[in-house]
């Protein structure tokens, strides 16, 4: 478990969070020590969650309409103190799972407006978190835009695996974050945590079942079975640990996967039953469903809770979603896990606390690169990651 800084006499340092969702982010930051000041998200049931949960500093609006002067107006700062702005634009037009999702989807264009609130608000350090595959050929102009634009910043990035920092999902996301030019100090990415990866039985161990009418368990929230038929029921009931349709006999297969060729992939989680003393794929809005992923539990024949994905998310027990199941489902899923929020917070507090003269900087500067990139002109300032398209 990552060690949070306690309270104590040094100065508070405030973030804003947009696209905030069910609050995630804002759980992991809050933990590493920053003061939540205000998030928003146009997703109503997920705001409802965040303030139910974290305070009440959400609020429902659109990133298309709000601007910087209202966030900060709302936070009672001026331009240029803010601590950090933090945020996720949604993810699902990079995902790799939708063939040319990156082409025309309209969620894309919020980046630029992510953009657009760091150029009005000014903090002194921003963090973006989304897909793996944003820092890669999909997110291309975006990752060009971020630099052309924001030219009072130096800028890092990182590629990392979520279970590299507590979680047993292998959830690979791209980090960006960002320091303000006249914040003369370094930062760097947090290593992991250089132990083992936890695995999904240590998570789930201790969860009874859920109740079989289909009801939310009285002690666990959200913990609540799918509705899924016998039929399928019994298909699942074949596969073992760590197996998946493949398993199934091939007279009770889909009809579909009785004609599939194998050789050209085949779906292969698709069915698929996790593993108690493994880790579990990335976590996403279809994790009720067999026909959606490797989300079967371990053990017994039905599809993970919400409660259990919530778990694998990282999330505490005394966390609870609100909304229909869809919105649940949407809300665990789309979360940036609170561990991983906590660990990069750690480090921009540590940054911001030797900008302030409450640490010592001992670390070495960040290399700079010496010539331009194609992700923007001003790249002297900035560090240019190896693993970004060229």
């Amino acid at each position: 478990m990552l060690k949070s800084y306690l309270p104590d006499t040094r100065p508070q340092h405030g973030f804003i969070e947009g696209f905030c969702g069910a609050g995630g982010m804002t759980l992991g930051l809050q933990r590493a020590g920053l003061v939540p000041l205000l998030a928003f998200d146009i997703d109503a049931p997920a705001v409802q969650t965040h303030n139910n949960n974290l305070g009440g500093h959400a609020f429902v609006g659109d990133a298309r309409e709000v601007t910087g002067p209202t966030l900060l107006n709302r936070a009672g700062i001026s331009q240029g103190e803010l601590a950090l702005f933090a945020g996720g634009p949604p993810c699902q037009g990079f995902s790799k799972q939708r063939r040319g999702g990156h082409l025309g989807d309209e969620r894309n264009d919020l980046v630029g407006h992510y953009i657009r609130l760091i150029e009005e608000i000014k903090p002194r350090f921003f963090f973006f978190e989304n897909v793996a595959i944003f820092g890669q050929k999909r997110g291309r102009e975006y990752v060009r835009e971020m630099y052309d634009r924001l030219t009072g910043y130096i800028i890092d990035f990182s590629f990392v695996n979520s279970a590299d920092y507590g979680l047993a999902q292998t959830r690979e996301r791209f980090l960006v974050v960002g320091r303000r030019l006249d914040q003369q100090v370094s930062f760097t990415f947090p290593a992991g945590e250089g132990h083992r990866w936890p695995t999904v039985g240590e998570v789930l161990r201790g969860l009874p079942e859920p109740p079989n009418d289909y009801s939310e368990h009285p002690k666990y929230a959200n913990h609540q079975r799918a509705r899924v038929t016998e039929e399928n029921i019994r298909r699942f009931s074949f596969v073992p640990e760590g197996g998946g349709w493949q398993d199934i006999p091939y007279e009770l297969r889909l009809p579909c996967h009785q004609r599939v060729d194998t050789s050209s992939g085949g779906w292969p989680d698709v069915y698929g039953r996790l593993a108690w003393n493994g880790q579990c794929p990335t976590i996403t809005g279809g994790f009720d469903s067999f026909t959606r992923g490797r989300y079967g539990h371990p053990k017994a024949d039905r599809p993970l809770t919400p409660r259990e994905a919530a778990r694998l998310q990282g999330f505490p027990d005394s966390f609870r979603f609100i909304g229909t199941r869809a919105d649940i489902r949407s809300q665990i899923g789309n979360a940036v896990p609170p561990p991983l929020a906590e660990a990069v917070g750690l480090e921009i507090l540590r940054s911001l606390r030797c900008a302030d003269g409450c640490l010592v900087d001992d670390r070495p500067a960040n290399s700079l690169c010496e010539t331009a990139t194609e992700y923007g002109t001003n790249s002297r300032r900035r560090r240019k990651p190896a693993s970004l398209p060229t």
